[in-house]
Formats: C-alpha cells, sequence, structure tokens
C-alpha cells in the first residue's frame, strides 16, 4: 500500500495493456492488489483469476475482491495451474518466479494456459541490484548476501529471456521498474524490508543478533541525518505464445 509499491502496480499495468472483456490469471497474487485494479481494466465482460500457495492470502484477497464478482480466486500453485490448455488471454506474475525452484517447468505451465497470441508477464527482482547508503559498506555487501538466501534465484532476471524462449514464449520488451527511496519512512517499501532482511540475516553470514542490529541503526542514523537512500530494480518481461 506504499506509494512506491502503487506505482509499480500503475507501471505493470500500464505495460499491460488489457484490454476490455480480455480473461487474465494472476500465479501468485498475494493479497488481491493488482487483480482488484486489473478487474477495473477488463469491465465486466472481462474474468479474473487468482491463485496463491497461501491460504492466508487466498482468504485477504477474497476480503478486497469480495464485490468484484468476475474474480475467482484458488490456493494452488505455479507448477500446477488448475486450468485447462488456452483458457487466459494474460498471465502476469510479480515477484513469484524467483520463489520458484523448477521455473522452466512454472513458464511451461504458463504457456499451456495462455491461448494463441496471448502474452505472459514476469516482473521480478534483481537483488544485486541493491543500493542502500551505509557508514559500513562490508557488512552491507554481509547482509544484502545473506538475503540472496531467501529465495530460489535472486537473479533470476537475467535468465528470463532464454527460459522465455525455451518456454515457447517470444519475448517482446522488457523494462526496468525501479524503486527509489530517499527517505527512512514507514510509509516506503524499503522501511519494512529492513526489518524482514534484520530477522533473515542473524545466524547468516556469521551475523549476531548484535551485529545485524547495529545495520538498523545505521540505516536509521542515515534517516535522522537526511542522508537515507535506497534502490532496487525490478524488471518487467512481456512475452507472447
Amino acid at each position: 500500500m506504499t506509494p512506491d509499491i502503487i506505482e509499480q502496480r500503475r507501471a505493470t499495468r500500464a505495460l499491460l495493456r488489457l484490454k476490455p472483456g480480455e480473461s487474465v490469471l494472476d500465479v501468485g497474487c498475494g493479497p488481491g492488489f493488482l487483480l482488484a485494479e486489473m478487474a477495473e481494466e477488463v469491465g465486466d465482460l472481462g474474468k479474473l483469476s487468482g491463485i496463491d500457495a497461501s491460504a492466508d492470502m487466498i482468504a485477504v484477497a477474497r476480503q478486497r475482491c469480495a464485490h468484484r464478482a468476475t474474480i475467482e480466486l484458488q490456493e494452488a500453485n505455479a507448477l500446477q495451474l488448475p486450468f485447462a490448455a488456452a483458457n487466459f488471454d494474460v498471465v502476469v506474475s510479480t515477484q513469484v518466479y524467483e520463489y520458484v525452484v523448477d521455473i522452466a517447468a512454472a513458464l511451461r505451465e504458463a504457456a499451456r494456459v495462455l491461448r494463441h497470441g496471448g502474452r505472459l508477464m514476469v516482473v521480478a527482482t534483481d537483488w544485486e541490484s541493491s543500493v542502500w547508503n551505509s557508514s559500513d559498506d562490508a557488512r552491507m555487501a554481509r547482509v544484502l548476501e545473506a538475503w540472496r538466501d531467501h529465495g530460489a534465484d535472486s537473479r533470476l532476471p537475467r535468465s528470463l529471456p532464454k527460459r522465455m524462449l525455451e518456454a515457447g514464449l517470444l519475448l517482446e520488451k522488457v523494462e526496468v521498474i525501479p524503486i527509489i527511496n530517499i527517505e527512512y519512512d514507514p510509509n516506503t517499501y524499503s522501511y519494512s524490508m529492513i526489518s524482514m532482511l534484520a530477522k533473515f540475516a542473524v545466524g547468516r553470514q556469521n551475523f549476531s543478533a548484535e551485529e545485524v542490529q547495529a545495520w538498523v541503526d545505521d540505516l536509521k542514523a542515515y534517516g535522522e541525518r537526511g542522508e537515507y537512500f535506497f534502490s532496487v530494480n525490478r524488471y518487467a518481461f512481456v512475452a507472447r505464445k
């Protein structure tokens, strides 16, 4: 719900260029923010389906999208999409495939449920593009190195063009969607990421809880001095079947 992520969803929808009446599948729909926004664009004649491996996320998405009769939600995973072949005009997946171990199988499944001429959009983060202002560059590098283990592939965008081609998809467009925060502010993406990285890093890369807290305090101090800076790149790939 932070402005930077709202802008990311706007950029995602601009690249998708949804049309009224299209059928759309959101793989890893999470709490349903993007689904609800896409419903506005495909209109009452469109159809949207959302799947997520988390039952809790599906429950939240159902609440958010309850007023939309065109949206159907169910618990499922990216490797076994519970839909017939050639069922959708559009498949979209944002920050999901980097957590899938068998990305080749996931892309084949996405291609299977797409109609001929349909399009797949994947948004993925390359975590090595992260920039965080810090007084200790070596410690900052260790935090980011620890974070690499939180998913299946923290550098997925680098291999997606070839993987899409191997899945029978023709890549049409690639664009960067950057997230930039210049304030230590609870209403930003990076603010919430600090606590997530801190919890994850303890015990990895020989990090003690005290050293991780020192990293957190350092970022807060940069914010208090007006010197806070964070940036990371997300990459949007649009391919056609």
